[in-house]
């Protein structure tokens, strides 16, 4: 059965989704940095999925369970109702924030204690296929190991009881659990290659940063203390790397991994969208990794102009044909010819189909109707 995961973007996030990619094969992960966000990534899915030919698993992890999620979860069941025997859905739902439990009760949800296990609160939607849980003594990392029952296709082959013990320490500020540092250290190297290197959208993200994460967990197993961890940083990257990149036809190991990995970034069909007047639009990429890889797609000749759209709304444009400059007014911005930025109206986006959607009317405006008419000329003439 297909598994999509939605969770936190943080540290927990991320080891909830490592901890699932370990236990079972995840097609797609959905990282979503604000509470206030989950709501409409939740409403896409339920989207999809009620258009889905077969049944899936939805599994969503760490996210605070907010006014419209909470509808979502009742949009779920209602869909699931209409679906033909054999074809609903599966809902798993591991979360441990008590403002969860208080805008559940607020709604008219009340969560049930379970009996067999101290803390665990069960929300009872009428459908047997969803399952939401919310553990206060836990981080979403150790529920997602502890509940994998409920999603799993097997069990992992790698040793995950240093990554389910530093996150569980970090992400509950327990510091007088021996685990806490390495907790700290972990948390400083994630929050390092997030975004830095492989960027949320392309293939190879959620391996990359899981990777990393259990490569750094495996040094806290073997007695490594924050400092060492924090030496061996780049070697466990540059291993990563590596294993990345062994059949790519154009790497380079002289470079930096910076440049390394954005040959293979600029190459990406999923990183990239195009737009109506062929600019490409990436969503999310830092500063650095976007000036390296959309000069390699222009040098290509894959795109004369590009654009990345932060999740905050600043828009960055690069050109070799003088358009950037062209593209940022448009947002109220400017700049270099070749090189210029602005923002989005919103102030925000919080996926790639909500940056194009707000990006791609303002690059690229639809016509009146009757306006390539010839004699739409004539309208207002006055002979």
């Amino acid at each position: 059965m297909r598994l999509t995961q939605i969770t936190h973007h943080d540290l927990d996030g991320y080891g909830a989704s490592t901890v699932a990619a370990a236990c079972a094969t995840v097609e797609r992960v959905v990282h979503v940095p604000r509470y206030s966000d989950v709501g409409p990534v939740f409403e896409d899915e339920i989207k999809r999925l009620g258009r889905a030919a077969e049944s899936e698993i939805l599994l969503m992890t760490d996210l605070g369970l907010e006014e419209q999620t909470i509808a979502g979860l009742k949009k779920f069941a209602a869909m699931n109702r209409r679906r033909d025997e054999g074809r609903t859905h599966r809902l798993v739902v591991l979360d441990h924030h008590a403002s969860s439990l208080d805008q559940l009760r607020r709604l008219g949800l009340e969560p049930a204690a379970d009996p067999e296990r101290p803390g665990l609160n069960r929300i009872d939607l009428g459908d047997p296929g969803i399952a939401v849980l919310i553990e206060e003594d836990l981080c979403a990392t150790r529920m997602t190991f502890d509940h994998r029952a409920l999603f799993a296709s097997h069990e992992p082959e790698t040793d995950l009881s240093s990554l389910l013990a530093a996150v569980d320490a970090l992400d509950l500020w327990r510091k007088e659990s021996p685990a806490f540092r390495g907790g700290l250290a972990l948390d400083e190297l994630f929050w390092d290659v997030v975004s830095s290197f492989v960027p949320v959208g392309h293939p190879w993200h959620d391996r990359f940063v899981s990777d990393i994460l259990l490569g750094a967990a495996a040094a806290l197993r073997d007695g490594a203390v924050a400092a060492e961890l924090e030496r061996r940083a780049v070697a466990i990257r540059g291993d990563v790397v590596d294993a990345l990149l062994r059949d790519a036809p154009d790497d380079d190991p002289a470079l930096t991994t910076r440049m390394r990995l954005a040959r293979a970034l600029a190459r990406s069909d999923a990183l990239f969208r195009p737009l109506k007047d062929g600019t490409l639009l990436s969503f999310a990429l830092d500063s650095g990794t976007f000036q390296r890889v959309s000069d390699l797609i222009m040098d290509a000749g894959r795109a004369k102009r590009v654009v990345n759209v932060q999740r905050m709304g600043n828009l960055s444009f690069r050109s070799n044909d003088g358009t950037a400059l062209d593209g940022a007014r448009l947002f109220r911005g400017g700049g270099h010819r070749d090189a210029a930025g602005g923002r989005l109206q919103s102030g925000s986006a919080f996926s790639m189909a909500d940056a194009i959607a707000q990006v791609e009317p303002v690059l690229n405006p639809e016509k009146p109707a009757g306006s390539d008419s010839p004699f739409a000329a004539l309208k207002n003439w006055k002979g």
